[in-house]
């Protein structure tokens, strides 16, 4: 936790709420979406501002900071750490970008309401360390999405039944943790429901059906900004690695390693375009898990990058592809579409967003995927490999998916398929954050090593201030030079 010169984070969380109010009062489709584009550029002003106080203005004294809540309620409920410091501009970016991307053909089909509403969940629980906070949150936050399909008309039985066993299994769990007390050896009857919460959030196999389900059935801005944070890991860092055993962590990466290829596999043999991404998603959100499970600095901080790496890459990716089927309509992958001639643009960036997830060299996912493969290797050498295999099997889908939608036909249009100002804007945004993240990576890494580095420290029940009594002089030191050599 850090003092902020200024309340940043309840400004953000409450624009979002107050955009909600507003957008729902108005009945025109096309000012609620101006209306929520320009909440969602606030709450991203903020959320910037945020983690510029963090990261550079936050040595100030006590007397001189914003405690709005600690007035209100005499404690701190939403602080900002090395965790979700860039996380939460991120989270806001996806939602301005999205919300840009909307065309006015699909206004009448995307709740400007919900989604306001579901910003300002998000962002509370990516700022927010309390249990059973985080856990309401979450709670919380399945809820946009089921009215969505609602008000759709269309079936919420998979999506109902998944998203309840979670938040039982997540209230279980730590009711079990509070019975038992801070001990560092817990039950299974505490342990297993968290586990099971976490594996259900991220779509983790067998688990997992309930995300393709969504991507079919709910918008697809919607099924992206629901998937594309990976709330699950957030759930998993917060709720799982502090308290679990080895053998629940590695219990979990081993069901991530199989969930990682298997996604991968069938994104390769996906016929409807949305369930190729959905599966990606799957793929690449198994492939955090992984890295969390092994508890190494370098295998932590390699998760770590890779999450942010998949925020912005997988997400610009489905942009892309929602601006497809915003003049296409469904997309399927079972021909060639020969799309390359009338969006020559779109089809440079979905192949740079979709090779970017994958950790192509020169794009902001390579030294993420990097690391995340030597510290699987130093720590299991077969999860190495197959964390490899998965990668190998992505790219390949994402080339397929390439070909099938952009080249083997010329393809007969009276209506331009390019890109619009506001849609080049945002893919453009995404495609620049990508590359300079990948040409210039010391800042990312760093802020990631520092992450993983606290994660471990309240892991072990370290001080971040001081080393405790049993621990070495020369290990601290060692601390010092490995942070020094990931700088």
């Amino acid at each position: 936790m850090s003092d902020l010169l200024l309340p940043w984070i309840e400004a953000s969380i409450l624009l979002a709420l107050f955009g909600a109010l507003c957008s729902w009062r108005v009945r025109d489709p096309l000012h609620a979406r101006n209306l929520c584009l320009a909440f969602t550029g606030l709450v991203l002003f903020c959320t910037a501002g945020a983690w510029f106080d963090f990261e550079h203005l936050h040595a100030v004294e006590a007397d001189d900071a914003w405690h709005l809540l600690t007035r209100l309620v005499g404690r701190e409920v939403f602080v900002i750490d090395q965790l979700s410091a860039p996380l939460l501009p991120l989270v806001a970016l996806l939602y301005f970008l999205t919300t840009l991307t909307t065309q006015g053909t699909k206004v009448h089909r995307f709740s400007f309401v919900l989604t306001l509403l579901s910003e300002s969940i998000l962002l509370a629980t990516f700022s927010c360390k309390e249990p059973w906070l985080v856990i309401g949150l979450l709670a919380t936050g399945t809820i946009p999405p089921y009215l969505e399909l609602r008000s759709r008309g269309q079936p919420t039985r998979v999506y109902s039944l998944y998203m309840v066993v979670f938040v039982g299994l997540m209230v279980a769990g730590w009711t079990e943790y509070e019975i038992e007390g801070d001990g560092r050896i817990h039950s299974l009857w505490c342990v297993v429901p968290m586990l099971g919460a976490v594996l259900i959030r991220s779509g983790i196999a067998p688990f997992h059906s309930w995300l393709p389900d969504l991507f079919e059935r709910a918008s697809l801005g919607t099924a992206l900004l629901f998937a594309a944070p990976l709330t699950g890991a957030y759930a998993a860092v917060r709720l799982v690695l502090p308290i679990a055993p080895d053998w629940v962590l590695q219990s979990m990466g081993l069901i991530s390693l199989f969930t990682a290829v298997y996604a991968a596999g069938m994104a390769l043999v996906q016929r409807d375009a949305r369930r190729f991404i959905c599966f990606l998603f799957l793929s690449h959100s198994a492939m955090v898990l992984v890295g969390l499970e092994m508890v190494t600095p370098i295998g932590l901080t390699g998760a770590l990058c890779v999450w942010v790496s998949i925020m912005l890459s997988l997400a610009g990716f489905g942009l892309t592809l929602r601006a497809l089927e915003a003049r296409r309509g469904r997309l399927n992958l079972t021909e060639f579409q020969g799309l390359y001639e009338h969006a020559p643009a779109l089809a440079v960036c979905f192949l740079l967003t979709g090779l970017a997830s994958v950790g192509f060299p020169g794009t902001a996912g390579f030294v993420g995927a990097e690391l995340l493969v030597d510290g699987a290797v130093e720590t299991y050498p077969y999860v190495g490999v197959a964390v490899v295999i998965a990668a190998a099997l992505n790219g390949i889908a994402v080339v397929q998916a390439y070909f099938k939608l952009f080249t083997g036909t010329r393809h007969q249009s009276t209506v331009s398929l390019r890109l619009g100002q506001h849609e080049r804007f945002a893919v453009l945004t995404l495609v620049a954050f990508i590359v300079i993240g990948g040409l210039l990576p010391h800042n990312g890494v760093a802020s990631r090593y520092r992450a993983a580095h606290e994660l471990l420290q309240h892991r072990e029940g370290l001080s971040t201030e001081k080393p405790s009594s049993g621990e070495h002089p020369d290990d601290s030191e060692q601390h010092h030079d490995d942070n020094h050599e990931i700088d």
